[in-house]
């Protein structure tokens, strides 16, 4: 996800607050619901996809990033769905809802006055409103910095509470955790503007944090996600980082260095020796997968191609819509252990991004990645679905249709299933023309048919942010 930048919009109708993004203030539940096609009876769980959707108006500016975290759940049993959203009851929302009106500013706003917000002190709304993990049962809400994570329930969609990891988390958590449903860990860093600037931590089976490390920078970064492999954890220094001049006057800009290589961290999942890895200045948000093939490791992800702001209008508006643009092609690094060096290669051409695999494959060599295909729009939006085959280098496509914008589509596995694409994609779709949202449903293995099923929804779905599938059997009582 883009971060966040501090500049004027003036008088204009911010697009992130209007059609498609607009948010939505009822807390619904509904059974009985309109189906073409049929739902398949072996896709059994439930899809959740998280996403800003402000509580109340704040003072000054509006940044898409400023909503409070909402999830929306669609249930699926034995043919049938359920469909269910929830705000989720952060320390700061349930302040606002007490005061009945917001404390804090947006992140266009200076955040001086505002209430501590976070671990590490910062003046910031930790408003969870990014990732959904699932871990131990529970279904983690991140935020798109660094914040507590917040635990629910994935059928109920209830707030469990911030995770602490029974007592042991020290500081805040990333957006994109990496759980390992094999070993039952949780992967994850923390990072900041004071030391330790990069901070990586395991948190094991027991339910704890079992194992931390602080980890060298040269300054402050702005990492956002990190990759696994059966053996190594594997983080980013890379060169966009925030403008300190600016940072001095209470505004955030960011500032892309050319001139410094972008650095990855291969570190033993529970090490404390870290080797560097130099490859082309970039930028990335989100990380595909990662794995080990003899002594290297391979790491795809989506690789941001010009991570500095291009305005798409005149004026504060467009500069601030130019930060949040997306410009993505799947891009793959392979780190040679024995010799310390990096090749890397771009694997396609499409501009794509927020990338899922078969969760039982994190950390192994999947065979395809699902991605979502950014439309060519002034704001952000997913106008199609891709599946691509790291084997063969094929890519199939599903487009949603003209005015139609999808969400993050993580694999569903069908019950029995054998295979990476053996089961379905699941997706929210919201047509801008008619305001209606509802489900899709692909078969994984053939997008170019089509949706088998569509379940249409009594209220739209705003467009958001990650999502997260949990099959039958992973919902149960947490430990």
């Amino acid at each position: 996800m883009t971060l966040f930048v501090a500049q004027e919009t003036g008088t204009e109708d911010n697009p992130y607050l209007l059609g498609v993004h607009a948010p939505v203030r009822d807390e619904i539940t509904a059974e009985d619901l309109e189906v073409i096609g049929e739902i398949p009876r072996d896709l059994n769980g439930v899809y959740l996809r998280n996403g800003p959707n402000r509580r109340y108006e704040a003072p000054g500016r509006y940044h898409w990033f400023d909503g409070d975290g909402m999830v929306h759940a669609m249930a699926f049993e034995n043919g049938t769905a359920r469909y269910r959203n929830r705000y989720v009851r952060t320390a700061a929302l349930t302040a606002e809802e007490a005061a009945g009106h917001a404390l804090w500013s947006g992140v266009m706003e200076s955040p001086r006055g505002n209430p501590v917000g976070t671990a590490r002190g910062l003046p910031f709304k930790d408003s969870a409103n990014t990732d959904l993990v699932h871990h131990d049962g529970r279904v983690l809400a991140t935020w798109y910095l660094c914040g507590q994570p917040m635990s629910l329930d994935p059928l109920s969609l209830e707030t469990i509470g911030a995770e602490t990891f029974l007592g042991t988390l020290r500081g805040d958590v990333m957006a994109h955790p990496k759980s390992d449903e094999r070993t039952g860990e949780l992967m994850w860093f923390d990072y900041g503007a004071r030391d330790p600037l990069l901070r990586y931590g395991v948190v094991g089976p027991s339910g704890g944090v079992e194992h931390e490390v602080a980890i060298d920078l040269p300054g402050p970064r702005l990492p956002h996600d990190m990759a696994i492999t059966e053996n190594f954890s594997i983080l980013m220094d890379l060169p966009l980082v925030q403008d300190l001049d600016a940072a001095r006057q209470g505004r955030y800009k960011l500032h892309f260095d050319r001139e410094t290589p972008s650095r990855f961290a291969v570190i033993p999942r529970r090490g404390t020796e870290v080797r560097w890895f130099e490859a082309e200045p970039c930028y990335i948000y989100h990380v595909v997968n990662a794995f080990e093939e003899g002594r290297t490791i391979v790491l795809d992800v989506c690789r941001v191609t010009r991570p500095e702001p291009r305005p798409t209008r005149p004026g504060p508006l467009g500069k601030l819509l130019g930060y949040l643009r997306l410009d993505a092609r799947l891009h793959r690094y392979v780190f040679d252990l024995d010799t310390g060096t990096t090749t890397e290669a771009r694997l396609d051409d499409a501009n794509t991004e927020f990338p899922s695999i078969d969760a039982r494959m994190t950390g192994r060599p999947a065979r395809y990645a699902y991605t979502v295909h950014i439309a060519d729009t002034e704001t952000v939006l997913f106008d199609g679905l891709l599946r691509c085959d790291r084997v063969t280098g094929e890519r199939q496509d599903h487009r949603f249709g003209p005015g139609r914008y999808g969400s993050e589509a993580p694999f569903a596995p069908r019950d029995g299933s054998t295979g990476e694409d053996d089961g379905y994609l699941v997706s929210f779709v919201t047509d801008e023309r008619t305001g209606r949202s509802e489900v899709e449903v692909l078969d994984a293995s053939d997008l170019a048919a089509g949706p088998v099923a569509r379940v249409l929804l009594p209220q739209r779905v705003p467009v958001g942010f990650h999502a997260t599938w949990v099959r039958a059997d992973q919902l149960r009582s947490p430990s």
